[in-house]
């Protein structure tokens, strides 16, 4: 997946209102009860979920941020 800030369209430093309001606004722009002839519109709803999954949630965020989980909220792991 994508960065999540750049999937919902906010920055690193987006407090939760502003992230909660771009997850919100893209969720129904590409719901897919409002696309049905749009199979675009299903992978972006997708998409822009596992963002507000790791954005909207203040610990994921944070690990996030500090490199500890990916995009798509596995742990990274480091050799060595």
């Amino acid at each position: 997946m994508r960065d999540p800030y750049s999937v919902l369209g906010v920055s690193k430093n987006a407090s939760e209102a502003e992230i909660k309001k771009a997850f919100r606004k893209l969720a129904k722009q590409f719901h897919p009860d409002q696309n049905a002839d749009n199979p675009k519109a299903k992978e972006r709803f997708s998409e822009a979920n596992q963002a507000y999954e790791i954005l909207g949630d203040k610990d994921k965020r944070g690990q996030f941020d500090r490199g500890e989980i990916d995009a798509d909220g596995k742990p990274k792991f480091y050799g060595g």
